[in-house]
């Protein structure tokens, strides 16, 4: 693969029905370029919980797919508040998410720890009312 698949996705603030789309498609496109079944599931799994992020904190936002012949850079970027203490976010079960959210299963405290855990890199920048950019990297082959 020689070309690099660039791909972007809006991301509606608080619609459950939509969430997933992304990186359901970039699961598909990976899946269809032949990529190794756990890294596809890694890449996906790492968008995912950013793009949910997004959808309950952030009012929604942008995702920005490149793929490559070594890796997938995916960016999701919000205008949401911020993360005001982002070591205590990266805690697992610590959670921002209203109790409404949290009733619909969603906002366990796990999706920056997840974020970091499947992605072989991974950069937030964030600043309190200026929102959030989250970078995530998987490369596409095995790690070792």
């Amino acid at each position: 693969m020689n070309n690099v698949i660039i791909r972007d996705f809006d991301i509606p603030a608080n619609d459950f029905t939509m969430a997933g789309e992304a990186s359901s498609n970039v699961r598909k496109i990976l899946t269809q370029l032949g990529v190794s079944p756990p890294i596809v599931k890694r890449a996906s799994i790492a968008m995912y919980e950013a793009e949910i992020n997004a959808v309950i904190h952030g009012n929604g936002g942008k995702a920005h797919v490149e793929i490559d012949s070594s890796k997938v850079t995916i960016r999701i970027s919000d205008e949401g508040p911020g993360i005001a203490d982002l070591e205590l976010a990266m805690q697992e079960g610590y959670s921002t998410a209203p109790d409404n959210i949290r009733e619909m299963g969603f906002g366990a405290g796990m999706g920056l720890p997840n974020i970091k855990k499947h992605s072989d890199i991974m950069e937030v920048d964030t600043a309190v009312g200026k929102g959030t950019v989250v970078l995530i990297t998987v490369y596409l082959s095995e790690r070792t």
